[in-house]
């Protein structure tokens, strides 16, 4: 087995001091006063050689791992994904590394997987907080870790949070709806009460309230698996045929919904009814008709969070007020929201 080349053999093959080389390798060759004939020849045998410095023994040395803990609900959501794959990439390129994993919305596997990532002594944490984990978030805080709060604001946490306008694209969506013709039109949500799932149903009843418009609003279980979820909104749609129209509070919930819809109508959407989902999706641009749907930002989403966060991890940027980002979406208008035509 090939020996593992050390700061040392670089030293020695040079005749310099170990020390020199590693404030080369760390960047400090100018504030050390290094020359840049002496950086030159170190940076050059090092890439002849393919040295990698041990990143145990930087961490111990420094307190720093250059990495990232990413906690989201779920990974495998595409506007997590999406997220996810953006902060990565950005992470990369300044040199971190970021590990995630998914919370499910459960306080007693975040407050887990916060455990871990203090284990695995990751620099920072970027966080979509369910309920219940307060606590330890502030605890966070508290001991000097970076913290940035993603999609969802948490009361009494006082932190750096990127959130969207949840409201105004709820309340969008459902005008838009009205501005078609549509009267009788549903809110098929989840249970949870999360800020922004709550922001999204105070924007559907707002848009209502100012046509006097009765809401009708299905809530279902967020721990209901994809079978439950298509049995629960299948009798919602069939306990209120009145409905002319109905917004989906999420986008997977809104793929159930389509489902659902199949079951009456094996020839899909029919005609008579108008339906919208927040998130977009890109199965909604290939289904016939095409799907509108609010659409969240998710590059800008991802540079203010890696922003936020490569600042608050760089030492020399003094500590700032807790700073709260809300961006605003945008409606995507499709042809599952024709005009609905008055019956004489």
């Amino acid at each position: 087995m090939k020996k593992k080349l050390l700061i040392s053999d670089i030293a020695k093959q040079l005749n310099v001091s170990i020390t020199t080389v590693s404030f080369i390798l760390n960047g400090k060759a100018k504030e050390k006063r290094i020359s840049d004939d002496l950086t030159e020849r170190v940076q050059k045998l090092v890439e002849e050689v393919g040295y990698r410095p041990n990143q145990l023994a930087q961490s111990l040395r420094t307190g720093k791992t250059r990495t990232i803990g990413l906690m989201v609900e779920d990974i495998s959501n595409p506007f997590f994904a999406n997220i996810a794959r953006l902060i990565e990439e950005r992470a990369y390129q300044e040199g971190y590394k970021i590990v995630y994993c998914s919370t499910e919305d459960d306080s007693d596997r975040t407050k887990e997987l916060i455990s871990m990532f203090r284990d695995m002594h990751v620099d920072g944490y970027i966080i979509t907080p369910p309920q219940g984990v307060e606590e330890d978030v502030e605890k966070l805080i508290k001991d000097g870790f970076p913290v940035v709060l993603v999609d969802r604001q948490v009361a009494g946490i006082h932190t750096h949070c990127v959130i969207v306008d949840n409201l105004s694209g709820a309340y969008n969506a459902t005008a838009h709806l009205m501005e078609q013709g549509y009267q009788n039109i549903a809110f098929v949500t989840t249970d949870s009460r999360q800020s922004q799932m709550l922001q999204r149903l105070e924007g559907y009843r707002k848009a209502l309230a100012e046509k006097q418009l009765e809401p009708a609003v299905l809530e279902v279980p967020y721990r209901y698996d994809a079978k439950q979820m298509l049995r629960k909104i299948v009798s919602f749609f069939e306990e209120t045929e009145s409905i002319d129209a109905v917004l989906f509070a999420t986008n997977y919930m809104a793929v159930r919904g389509l489902e659902a819809i199949s079951q009456f109508n094996p020839q899909g959407l029919p005609a008579n009814l108008g339906v919208a989902s927040y998130d977009d999706h890109d199965v909604f641009k290939l289904l016939k008709p095409t799907i509108t749907a609010v659409a969240q930002p998710t590059e800008a989403i991802a540079n203010h969070v890696i922003n936020l966060m490569l600042h608050l991890l760089n030492p020399k940027n003094k500590t700032s007020e807790a700073d709260t980002i809300v961006l605003p979406t945008q409606l995507i208008i499709r042809n599952s929201t024709p005009r609905k035509e008055v019956v004489a």
